[in-house]
């Protein structure tokens, strides 16, 4: 099988790299920018990608790549820092901008190198090709190393991709792997495909023959114990544990009274009376519910339930004997937004209470199934699995629940308006047909009161804020331009239906700079 290797200089979109290639379905994976070379070589990859990175290269402590990497006779691309360093490395020279670059940018492409040849976006009046990129960067290459030649620029970045065509190394400045960057794609299936050499032959069918024979083989005779909360990365992980393993899974559904509307109901009836898995119902409304008093910040409460969740598994695994491992849904962007990856270079922009290991007093394992996977890479193992689609499909929910979507404190009345606030945006949004073309909806609870008119009286109650967002990896999102008139039904509904709220209003934040989750 073809492969690709990602040096991770620890770029928030690093993980992104690897959607792309994975989108082309070529097998990939991420090592830390200092990996033993001897690793290198044993991957036997057909290219290789430094990612970005937060550092600068003529920093006295800053990452580097192998040397012996350029001497592989491997095709390099560098991005952004990876760039930087190829250049740094080989002998050119960078240094700190008074021009930064952050967002948007249109560069000329240089020449006809095989990297960007017939790649554009439009011509300018002189006939050169022209291409919208997404930058990031506040230091810029000032000299190239021998053999290398530009193949993109602009005025505020005049070396803005380079080559050494002889050798088959390739940098840029901007980011192809993020879906700002127009032909980005184009141009990662040109260096993977073409210059890489690489079969498109990784697929999710052969993945799940993997994942299924590596969990038997981890796992052994031993018990799991999987978290379940009736999401999709949890639901899709407790079906493929459970066609490696059988009866030794049992799940725990914990109902932390943060779940939505009839959640514990729809578990219950599709894991344990329709799928023959073993649930654990625990019921520990009370316990999040005191714990959780008082407590406002968003990091805090993160941790409480995480806590929590911990002790209640440790307290259910005493039942259950032989019980070993504990299974989590963690995916990619929890990883490498909890700065989880590798090389624990990237900043960390919340903690996810299923990433990060275990305390010791659990004495548990930890199997993750799914930590190299995307969202939609979930949702195509899920339905490889023969899981229905209207649950594979269903929107994304975080472990914590609505711990993340009430803002402040958390309380059981907040918990409960918020429940059914969200049921009536999520109902509207499946009867407009807009539920299937967002990629993740939801409503959040707004610890303000506002003054209202209801029946000529005056109210003073709570206000909710609706949340949908498109996108493609959930790394990066837009947020959906829903009818007004779908807003306005939704709006009515809930102020109608849910007393105890008088005003609804609509986020159009998008990611960055916000998160897809409020917090």
């Amino acid at each position: 099988m073809d492969k690709i290797l990602i040096l991770d200089f620890g770029s928030q979109y690093t993980q992104l790299i690897a959607r792309r290639i994975r989108e082309l379905n070529v097998y990939c994976e991420i090592f830390p920018f200092d990996v033993d070379v001897k690793k290198i070589k044993k991957f036997k990859a057909n290219g290789i990608i430094f990612s970005g990175g937060p550092n600068s290269v003529y920093d006295k402590e800053t990452p580097l790549a192998p040397e012996e990497i350029f001497h592989l006779n491997i095709p390099i691309l560098g991005i952004c820092y990876g760039m930087q360093t190829i250049v740094n490395q080989m002998g050119g020279e960078v240094h700190n901008s008074n021009k930064r670059e952050f967002g948007y940018a249109e560069i000329r492409a240089h020449g006809h190198s095989k990297l960007l040849d017939k790649i554009q976006d439009k011509k300018n009046d002189d006939g050169h090709g022209l291409l919208d990129v997404w930058m990031s960067h506040g230091d810029k290459v000032t000299v190239l190393p021998k053999g290398f030649k530009i193949i993109a620029s602009n005025q505020s970045t005049p070396i803005a991709g380079i080559a050494n065509e002889d050798k088959n190394i390739y940098g840029f400045q901007f980011h192809p792997e993020v879906t700002h960057t127009k032909q980005g794609q184009k141009i990662i299936q040109r260096f993977v495909i073409d210059i890489c050499k690489s079969n498109a032959n990784w697929n999710m069918p052969d993945y799940v023959k993997t994942a299924i024979n590596h969990i038997k083989e981890k796992v052994g005779d031993d018990h799991v114990l999987l978290g379940l909360s009736g999401g999709v990365d949890s639901s899709v992980a407790a079906i493929l544990i459970h066609k490696a393993i059988g009866d030794q899974l049992t799940c725990i559904f914990v109902d932390h009274g943060l779940l939505r509307l009839n959640e514990a109901e729809m578990v219950l009836q599709t894991f344990n009376k329709n799928l023959g898995v073993k649930v654990v119902h625990v019921n520990a409304t009370k316990k999040f519910m005191n714990d959780l008093k008082g407590i406002h910040d968003p990091e805090q409460k993160r941790k409480i339930i995480g806590r929590d969740f911990v002790e209640i598994f440790q307290e259910e695994a005493k039942n259950i004997p032989n019980a070993k491992w504990l299974a989590q849904g963690t995916i990619y962007p929890d990883v490498i937004e909890s700065a989880g990856g590798n090389t624990k270079k990237a900043h960390n922009i919340k903690s996810h209470h299923n990433v990060g290991g275990l305390p010791e007093t659990l004495n548990l394992k930890l199997l993750e199934p799914l930590r190299e996977l995307f969202k939609d890479e979930v949702r195509e193992l899920g339905i490889a699995l023969g899981l229905q689609k209207d649950m594979v499909l269903r929107h994304p929910f975080p472990g914590p629940g609505l711990g993340v979507r009430i803002l402040g404190e958390i309380k059981e009345e907040y918990a409960n308006l918020l429940r059914q606030a969200d049921a009536i945006f999520i109902e509207e949004l499946k009867k407009s047909g807009w539920y299937d073309k967002t990629s993740q909806a939801f409503t959040v609870f707004l610890p303000v009161k506002s003054v209202g008119v209801m029946g000529d009286g005056r109210t003073y109650e709570y206000v909710v804020s609706l949340r949908a967002v498109v996108t493609s990896d959930f790394m990066t999102a837009n947020w959906a331009e829903l009818p007004y008139a779908l807003l306005g039904k939704t709006s009515n509904r809930i102020i109608n239906e849910v007393k105890g709220i008088n005003r609804v209003v609509y986020d159009i934040s998008g990611k960055p700079p916000a998160t897809i989750e409020w917090e």
